[in-house]
């Protein structure tokens, strides 16, 4: 198997991935990214860079012989105003200012290319490791009801627009209001600002109501920052006191499915893959 450069921000998807990786043989070579990536990523072979010492990163990644790259896990923007590039970061440094003048998907494709342009061949998480992908239908026992479905049709159709302005990938309904879209503070957080609202805006445990929408936006490099859902989505979806969650089927993450369908039961909320209309 072609070995593979993790280049590793924060959150579990990496260490899912390095997990994957290990438990069938692929051979792996890890790019803590510092100041981002889990600590637990120091088990697997690997390297500490920062986020824009790019030319560090090719070639940890050359040397290490690695023909495939994936870049996954949350990072945040860098400062443009105070990098501190090497001499690799140099050379790209006018494309990546134009790039992140466009928007955070535009940025994204561009570094996307220019991996490719240095020979490797970057892979999605769903590439590397295939059972992540929400499939269409419930995941779990708990399933909508027929009054959820105008709050699920409206949180994707709100979910989309935001992501055709490139501002964010979900959204918060409940009861046909919009609670909340989602931009530069993440899914976590946007749960957290739905949490603080008042009681009467928004579900509770004991009569849950609304749903968070989580969409890929229309421009989307399908091989990074796609859509996640995890465990602390659900907690942070029930804690909020949301009915369910909804993504987008084949282009929606789910880490640890096993874990986010018992944490979803046990909150009694449902979590469904819906079909892609723009597919």
């Amino acid at each position: 198997m072609t070995k593979l450069g993790l280049i590793a921000g924060g959150g579990d998807l990496p260490l899912a991935l390095a997990a994957h990786c290990r438990d069938t043989g692929r051979p792996l070579f890890v790019v803590r990214l510092a100041g981002f990536a889990d600590a637990g990523l120091s088990s697997h072979e690997g390297a500490d860079a920062g986020i824009v010492e790019v030319g560090r990163i090719l070639r940890l990644c050359k040397e290490a012989g690695c023909g495939a790259l994936c870049l996954a896990g949350n990072v945040r923007r860098p400062d443009m105003a105070n990098l501190r590039l090497d001499m690799k970061g140099v050379t790209l440094l006018p494309g990546i200012v134009a790039a992140a003048r466009q928007g955070d998907e535009a940025l994204l494709r561009y570094l996307t290319r220019a991996l490719e342009r240095e020979g490797f061949v970057v892979e999605g998480a769903h590439q590397v490791m295939g059972d992540l992908v929400l499939a269409p239908g419930a995941l779990g026992r708990v399933t909508p009801r027929a009054e959820h479905e105008a709050d699920i049709a409206k949180a994707l159709q709100i979910a989309r627009g935001v992501g055709a302005m490139d501002i964010g990938q979900g959204a918060v309904v409940c009861d046909g209001l919009v609670l909340a879209v989602e931009a530069q503070e993440g899914t976590d957080a946007m749960l957290a600002r739905v949490a603080g609202l008042p009681p009467a805006l928004r579900g509770d445990p004991r009569r849950r109501r609304g749903v968070l929408a989580k969409v890929a936006k229309p421009i989307q490099e399908d091989r990074v920052d796609l859509p996640t859902i995890g465990v602390a989505t659900v907690e942070g979806a029930s804690r909020a006191g949301l009915a369910g969650i909804v993504g987008v089927a084949g282009r929606t993450l789910v880490i640890d499915r096993e874990a986010v369908a018992r944490a979803a039961e046990a909150s009694g909320l449902f979590i469904v893959g819906a079909a892609d209309e723009l597919a």
